[in-house]
């Protein structure tokens, strides 16, 4: 999937081509993001912006997603794109723009943002996998890569059987954000075949190392992806455990 097994985990409104650029010798990815593609996650990410949170909003998503993946075409690490979107149609396509980029196309089913989950987006997938496995299928048909990213702490939604089902509608890889739940990465690498990212509280040796024994493939920053140097500290470790 990528390597160093170390990815930038997308952060709103902040994600673009220049933040990956800033790390990408001591990462292997970086997920761009997230975009709003259709009408309603745009509406959800227009309210979004009044209340004073960061979104992406280009007049089109797909020509900003093709901009943004041609600046990275020879950078150091393998790009990808975390999308929120209702309607099949605008996910096939940038997918197919992901494909021509050798880019991942992440579906997110992790935005826990009031506006985007009354919308059918993010999180509320979590608990409509019919849906969900909808958006893979289509993303997978469209020829690239794709991961999922997802989060833990639901009550009602089991991310093993989760995980198998999206596995088996062709993702490559799941995403956790893991919340307070660390062993849950355990349990979806023990479910599932997928290219497992964790994430969440990525910061130190004993961090990696921890996500690493539960069989992550790999592991993730967030905010820290700000700080070439603290990518830096957990490419180290990364590094080291696979020696």
């Amino acid at each position: 999937m990528f390597a160093p097994r170390v990815a930038l985990a997308s952060l709103s409104g902040e994600s673009d081509a220049d933040w990956a650029k800033a790390c990408e010798h001591p990462a292997g990815a970086a997920f761009l993001g997230g975009v709003a593609l259709d009408e309603p996650t745009r509406e959800a990410a227009r309210a979004m912006v009044d209340r004073d949170r960061d979104e992406f909003l280009p007049e089109d998503p797909v020509e900003f997603v093709d901009d943004q993946l041609s600046a990275l075409d020879d950078a150091f690490l393998r790009a990808g794109v975390n999308v929120r979107t209702v309607d099949l149609d605008p996910l096939r396509e940038v997918t197919e723009v992901c494909a021509s980029h050798d880019a991942v196309l992440e579906v997110n089913a992790h935005c826990r943002q009031d506006e985007m989950c009354a919308a059918g987006a993010g999180e509320s997938l979590l608990r409509d996998t019919a849906r969900l496995c909808e958006q893979v299928e289509t993303a997978s048909d469209a020829g690239a890569a794709i991961s999922v990213k997802v989060r833990a702490e639901l009550p009602d939604v089991h991310l093993p059987t989760l995980a198998q089902a999206v596995e088996r509608a062709g993702a490559d890889a799941i995403h956790v954000d893991a919340m307070d739940s660390r062993r849950v990465v355990r349990d979806v690498s023990d479910a599932t075949d997928l290219f497992v990212v964790a994430n969440n509280g990525v910061r130190t040796r004993e961090d990696v190392f921890e996500y690493l024994s539960y069989g992550a493939d790999a592991v993730s920053v967030g905010r820290p992806s700000r700080d070439p140097e603290k990518v830096r500290a957990v490419y180290a470790a990364v590094k080291e455990w696979f020696l």
